[in-house]
């Protein structure tokens, strides 16, 4: 049986997609089954790196999600709208969908997987995240038996790329992000990557799919690296960490069974360089699964590029075509909804708030340069039961002092408490750099 194919989009991913599927050869057998039928283009006229008959192509995307000759939509334009509409338009036509929009699956899989479950259609999203690495169904198939305790990871190339940078050339944020963006690393508008909004979309993805239960956005903890200077990166390497941007979901330690609460966020974390993440560098992406009784799993490659990410987008396809030949459906037989296939869970989960954290940090101060400063700062810290792992003045530039303190694992409510009132401390000039720690 053919499957016949529309596809929303003929950028990046869409051409890589196309390419894969006009040279099967040597690939899954599956991907004979699959036929373009249509593609939907902003503009006719633009040059493109694959060659299409004219027919294929149409700037009526309406007209694909609703044609009745077409199977399943592959929705490859990225932003919210007219994606969400076009996604929504092709389930209730009964179509499956495809898609690797993380910002539409991030905000709207309430209103999306709703319609598909009603309809009794597929929604696959497995390049929505990280890219080729195969990890969504990992996580709803090879991983189901097990108890997910923690999924984190490098989910956004660009502030890998910065800061990575950073950490070889001992540069500052702004002159890499230059750079960046003049090799196509970095949009001319770097606010989703670098302030973590991007990387904030995908955990919630991921949160949803480890934990079965739906991630409100606003609720996930965002940081991106702009605060990031060359002197934190420095010391850090001087303690034994590199700077990444990490992307965590994790169940509350004092989580029960009644109150599952989970910690969702986004920032600058310094990773010891002994961690597997730590060894994450340019634009790749990796994400680190920990569960029970499997204990760790890693999942590492290209995040984004037209490859990879058109490997995902067609192994979605291939998935959905090979459960409905596995069901036996035909034209007049609706498919029967895989639990492990499709996102049914109904419920939010509860976000803990960030106050509540147990976590290590990393703190940079000025200070005056006398006799017990270093004292005062402990007391301060004591006060606010913030136990610390060391303190010690790492530099001096005249009158002041630059004094690195890395914590053991402390409330973070009680630490942020401590630090409000150190700014009010006549020996405390500044606090310029704070982060957490692994």
């Amino acid at each position: 049986m053919v499957f016949k194919i529309g596809l929303l989009g003929l950028g990046t991913v869409g051409t890589g997609t196309v390419e894969i599927l006009l040279d099967p050869q040597g690939r899954q057998p599956l991907l004979q089954e699959l036929m373009l039928h249509r593609v939907g283009v902003r503009s006719l006229d633009k040059d493109r790196r694959v060659e299409l008959p004219a027919d294929l192509l149409t700037t009526d995307l309406n007209s694909i999600v609703t044609d009745p000759e077409i199977d399943l939509v592959v929705e490859l334009m990225g932003g919210l709208e007219p994606a969400r509409s076009l996604i929504l338009q092709a389930i209730r036509a009964g179509k499956h969908v495809v898609t690797a929009n993380k910002a539409v699956i991030s905000r709207y899989s309430e209103e999306i997987f709703t319609a598909a479950t009603e309809q009794g259609v597929y929604v696959m999203v497995e390049a929505a995240v990280a890219g080729g690495i195969p990890v969504i169904q990992p996580l709803k198939q090879c991983l189901g038996a097990n108890r997910i305790h923690r999924v984190m990871g490098i989910v956004n190339g660009t502030t890998n790329y910065i800061l990575t940078r950073m950490q070889r050339e001992g540069a500052d944020f702004a002159e890499v992000l230059a750079d960046a963006q003049a090799l196509g690393y970095a949009e001319a508008d770097p606010t989703a990557d670098v302030d973590g909004l991007d990387a904030a979309d995908k955990i919630a993805i991921l949160a949803a799919l480890a934990f079965n239960g739906r991630i409100k956005l606003e609720e996930v903890y965002c940081e991106g690296i702009r605060k990031i200077t060359a002197t934190d990166i420095t010391y850090a390497d001087q303690l034994g960490f590199v700077i990444k941007l990490l992307a965590i979901a994790e169940r509350d330690p004092q989580a029960t069974a009644d109150n599952d609460w989970l910690c969702v966020r986004v920032h600058p974390t310094l990773v010891a360089k002994t961690h597997p993440l730590a060894t994450i560098n340019q634009v790749y992406n990796a994400i680190l699964i920990e569960g029970e009784p499997i204990g760790q799993v890693m999942f590492f490659g290209p995040g984004a590029g037209a490859g990879p990410t058109a490997s995902a987008v067609v192994s979605d396809m291939l998935n959905i075509v090979g459960m409905l030949q596995a069901q036996g459906t035909g034209e007049a037989q609706a498919p029967v909804m895989h639990p492990l296939m499709s996102c049914t869970h109904q419920h939010y989960c509860q976000l803990s708030p960030l106050k509540e954290l147990m976590t290590r940090f990393y703190a940079r101060l000025i200070t005056q340069d006398a006799p017990g400063v270093i004292g005062k700062l402990g007391t301060c810290f004591g006060d606010h039961q913030v136990s610390l792992e060391s303190i010690v003045q790492i530099d001096s530039h005249g009158e002041l002092a630059e004094i690195v303190v890395v914590t053991h694992q402390v409330r973070e409510g009680n630490f942020h408490q401590a630090l409000e009132e150190m700014q009010h401390l006549e020996v405390v000039e500044q606090i310029p750099g704070v982060l957490r720690v692994l």
